[in-house]
This record gives structure tokens, C-alpha cells and sequence, in this order.
């Protein structure tokens, strides 16, 4: 890892670091009246940034000051004669590094996830015979016996002084269903398969892996190697410790695991390593989705083990299974992860007894103790929280979340005291928020409406 890149992960890892103790108890654990005034009273006072005003174009409610554009929308032609794929997911945001090594304030690398399957009726990066006719297969993971797979990520250079796209490019072709992801210190984007399916008449290779993709600066394909030793299964989200280049990892199935990669060399992820699965200590096979009994309490701290799974290919898609029986904690649905606050944080999007979802903080040990686990936020009411998404961090401390089945969805932050607040409402449909992300300068947060397949990019009085 070269210094530059590991200088700037350090520095969006670190603007989390004060502490991030979660919810109060009267938030957690009050009632629905009081959630939802205490939700409307922060869009009136300082926790926030004020209530949300109707958007006269009717797409994006914001507070006062902020503003919204879009700045790419599905089927536009991008710089390599591709257009830009449907169903936006995850992004990643990267410093933008010059040829001698210095950063450009002004300018922010973007790669965004595509979560199109061979089912899905939306425009892909390849639709016509002309187009597929451009790519050089020796770049696509699967050709798909002449119809490669759909998925992949997008590529995008973003000027925030100008507040203009300067050029955006396919950069990983041939997969299926990216979903969600992680940044890695390296300055690469690691992209998940949310699949577990196998080659046959229709594919002609196994998807459901981890993909790596370079923040580069110029129109390129990524080498598209899966890297086959963090498993196949329904991958959702991951992030990186910068500490030790241990990968967690979600899995999207409600009944899945939390999954843990230690690699042989955190600078090639490809070189193999152990994928292991989080276990509650003196408590095997435990379920911590509180569906039926509330088996964990807000607040609630759990020391972990670790257990190493093997056949991680898993041709059956059985690793959650395998896991479970070896004593793996089961978890709703694992979604969005991010790295912060010297933490794991991950949502499990139908966790609690009204499914609405939880956000959970593990530990990791740095004295040679155990790794605790703690569920950091169940609040069991869709008026403030309903399906907890993709989530990052602000470059002030506080978390945002994307929400997914709300309707309208919204954007919620949540502050270091663990006060919730609103900071975006869909004004034009249902679809959900995904990819929230901040520039590396902090001036921009970029966020999807994914059933439009555009991409927006938000700027205002941000917190300093």
C-alpha cells in the first residue's frame, strides 16, 4: 500500500473516532409516539439541519441551503462508448491522486455499483450486438455464451469546485448483481455479488464473489479475478480494518452470517487467506434478530470467537448452514457495512420484532482480548427507521444511513449522542436511497435513487 492512499483511508477513518456510543435509552426504547416526536423536534433544532422543504421540482426534499443535481442518469453514453448501467447501488469514494503522486482537492473518484441480474428489464452497460462487439473478453468475467452478464461497476470523475461529471467509464464488466461493497486502504473498491448462482446453460462461470476494482484516474477495465478465497455466497457489504487488513464481510439472506477474511498479504487479497465466521462466546448458533423474543438488548455487549469455515466455494451455497451448525450467530439480513470509530458497523435490514431493521458495532480487540459485539440500534418503529441500508459515515463523525422500503425513503443521520435526524426525502417515488457517500474533500454526499438509476450529488451547509 502506498503512503498516500493508507494517509487518506486513515483520514475518513478517522474522522470517526471520538466515539459513537448509540442510541439513548428513550430512543431506543420508547414508545412510537415518543420516537417519532423526538425524530420531528431534531428537524427543529441543532442536531440536524432543519426540517425538509418540498423540492418545486418534486424529486429531492432537502433543508434550507442545500441544494441537489443530477449528475448521471441511466442509458447516457459514457467515455468508452458504453452507457451508463440501471439499478445504482453502492459507491465508493476515492481522493483523486495525479501522476506525481499529489492530490487534487478539486476532484473526487467515484465507483458505483450495478445491482443488475440476467432477469432484471434494465438498461445495461452492453445491450445491442454493436456494443458487446466492443468489449475484449479477456475484460469479462462471463460472456454468457455470447450474453455477457450485466453487473459491474461504473466509474466516475466528479469536479466538485465546478460541481461538474468530467468523465465516468465501465470499469468492471461481466458480473452479476453488485450490490454493496467496501473501500480498501489501497485506494480500491472491493464489489460484492449479491448471487449465489452457477455456471450452466446460461453462465459460463460460477458468480456470487468478491471483485476488486482500482480507483483509477482514466478509462480502464478492472482485471476481473474474483477473489475466490473470501467465499461465494449472497454477498452484500464488507469493509477493511487499516489496523490489520482484516475484511468483514455481510451476507443478504435472513437467516445469514458475518463473515471475517484474514488475508495472507493485506496488500493482495488474492493471495489467499482464512475466511471465518462471528460466533457469540458460550452461546453457539445464537439468532440475533429479536424476530419472536428480544434474545439482545440495545446497548447490549457480546464477547465473539471466530471460527474457521472451510469449502468456502461453497458449490450447495450451504456456508450459512455449515457456519450456523458449527455455532455461528445468525443475523436479518446483512446489508450495509462501514468502517468507523475504530469499528464495524452493519445493518441487518429485517432485524427486531417489526423487521424494520437494526444497526449492530463490533469491536475489534486491540489488546489481545475478546472482540465484542453490541446491538447498537433496534428502534422497531418504520416512521423513523425502516430498512437500514447501505450506510457511511460523515466527515463530522455522524452516520447516514439509506433507507430502503420506507415510503417515502429518507436519509437519516444519526449523531454521536445517537440522536436521529433527516437529511433527504424521495419526493418523486418509492425507490430506494443507495451509495451515500461523501467526497474526499466532504463537500459533496453522492447518493442513488435506484429505481431511476440516477445518481445525485448534494451539497450545503454541511457540519464542519
Amino acid at each position: 500500500m502506498n503512503p498516500i492512499s493508507r494517509r487518506h483511508f486513515l483520514a475518513r477513518s478517522s474522522s470517526v473516532t471520538l466515539g459513537f456510543a448509540g442510541l439513548s435509552a428513550s430512543l431506543a426504547r420508547g414508545s412510537t409516539t415518543s420516537l417519532l416526536e423526538t425524530l420531528i423536534a431534531n428537524e427543529h433544532n441543532a442536531i440536524g439541519f432543519g426540517p425538509l422543504l418540498a423540492d418545486p421540482q418534486g424529486i429531492l426534499d432537502l433543508p434550507a441551503g442545500f441544494t441537489y443535481k443530477i449528475i448521471s442518469k441511466i442509458g447516457e453514453v459514457m467515455d468508452d462508448g458504453f452507457t451508463v448501467p440501471g439499478k445504482h447501488d453502492a459507491m465508493g469514494a476515492f481522493p483523486y491522486i495525479n501522476d506525481d503522486g499529489t492530490v487534487d482537492p478539486d476532484r473526487t473518484i467515484i465507483i458505483r455499483n450495478h445491482e443488475i441480474e440476467d432477469a432484471h428489464k434494465t438498461t445495461g452497460a452492453f445491450e445491442t450486438q454493436e456494443a458487446i462487439d466492443l468489449l475484449d473478453p479477456s475484460t469479462v468475467y462471463d460472456m454468457g455464451h455470447g450474453r455477457p452478464s450485466r453487473g459491474g461497476t461504473t466509474t466516475l470523475i466528479y469536479n466538485t469546485k465546478l460541481g461538474t461529471l468530467e468523465k465516468h467509464w465501465l470499469s468492471l464488466a461481466g458480473t452479476e448483481r453488485n450490490c454493496a461493497g467496501g473501500i480498501t486502504p489501497g485506494n480500491t473498491w472491493l464489489t460484492c455479488e449479491e448471487t449465489s448462482r452457477v455456471k450452466g446453460y446460461r453462465f459460463e462461470q460460477d458468480h456470487g464473489y468478491v471483485f476488486e476494482v482500482p480507483a483509477t484516474t482514466s478509462p480502464s477495465l478492472a482485471d476481473p479475478k474474483p477473489i475466490r478465497a473470501m467465499g461465494r455466497f449472497m454477498h452484500e457489504a464488507c469493509c477493511t480494518d487499516p489496523d490489520t487488513g482484516i475484511v468483514y464481510l455481510t451476507e443478504d439472506r435472513h437467516d445469514g452470517l458475518i463473515y471475517r477474511y484474514r488475508p495472507i498479504d493485506p496488500d493482495d487479497l488474492h493471495a489467499g487467506g482464512k475466511l471465518e465466521v462471528l460466533t457469540i462466546d458460550h452461546t453457539p448458533s445464537f439468532d440475533t434478530r429479536n424476530w419472536d423474543t428480544q434474545g439482545v438488548q440495545v446497548g447490549q455487549r457480546l464477547a465473539v470467537q471466530w471460527i474457521e469455515i472451510d469449502d468456502v466455494e461453497s458449490p450447495k451455497d450451504d456456508l450459512r448452514y455449515r457456519g450456523f451448525s458449527m455455532g455461528a450467530a445468525r443475523f436479518a439480513r446483512g446489508e450495509g457495512m462501514w468502517w468507523g470509530n475504530d469499528s464495524v458497523y452493519f445493518a441487518a435490514t429485517t432485524g427486531g420484532h417489526t423487521y424494520s431493521g437494526q444497526l449492530w458495532r463490533l469491536m475489534p480487540s486491540r489488546d489481545g482480548f475478546r472482540d465484542m459485539l453490541e446491538l447498537f440500534i433496534e428502534p422497531n418503529d418504520p416512521s423513523v427507521l425502516e430498512r437500514a441500508d447501505n450506510i457511511t459515515f460523515s466527515p463530522w463523525g455522524d452516520i447516514v444511513v439509506c433507507e430502503d422500503e420506507n415510503k417515502p425513503p429518507h436519509l437519516v443521520g444519526v449523531t454521536m449522542e445517537g440522536e436521529l435526524y433527516r437529511i433527504a426525502r424521495n419526493a418523486t417515488s418509492n425507490s430506494e436511497f443507495a451509495g451515500a457517500v461523501f467526497s474526499s474533500d466532504g463537500s459533496t454526499l453522492f447518493v442513488n435513487l435506484q429505481g431511476h438509476g440516477w445518481t445525485l450529488a448534494i451539497t450545503g451547509p454541511w457540519k464542519e
